[in-house]
């Protein structure tokens, strides 16, 4: 099947299938003798296993790993479980820090009157200094 076949078939954009590829998360296409990509069924299957990992919000680094251990047939279960959970980890924190951050933004939207004066109590509060100095970026 050609690349529009295969998108199709894995939910995976024709854009993004070259760019697994270029990155290495699937093996390069075969060609046909026009120089069109052609991918086969384990193609297929290995672009829902990425696009199901990208949806459960595992990283290229961490998907690279998932992928070794899906094609290892004596690997540990315990390994992937340590993936799992470690993501479940991060997750939870990037969780706890947008909880922070809604939180925080919903006490200056609470400040704000709303009305047709200019003073705006979100726009100084996004201009002071953050109450941690360890705040860090969501990723």
């Amino acid at each position: 099947m050609n690349i529009g076949e295969a998108s199709t078939a894995s939910g995976v954009s024709a854009k993004m299938i070259r760019y697994y590829e270029q990155a290495g998360l699937i093996p390069e296409a075969d060609r046909s003798a026009s120089g069109y990509r052609i991918y086969g069924d384990a193609d297929v299957h290995r672009l829902r296993f990425i696009r199901r990992a990208r949806e459960l919000g595992f990283g290229m680094p961490a998907i690279t790993d998932l992928l070794g251990l899906w094609n290892d047939r004596s690997r540990r279960s315990a390994d992937v479980k340590r993936l799992a959970r470690a993501h479940i980890a991060d997750l939870e924190e990037r969780i706890g820090k947008l909880r922070q951050m809604a939180g925080t933004l919903q006490t200056l939207a609470d400040c704000c009157a709303g009305d047709d004066r200019p003073d705006c109590p979100i726009l100084a509060g996004l201009g002071e200094p953050p109450a941690r100095d360890t705040e860090q970026p969501v990723q």
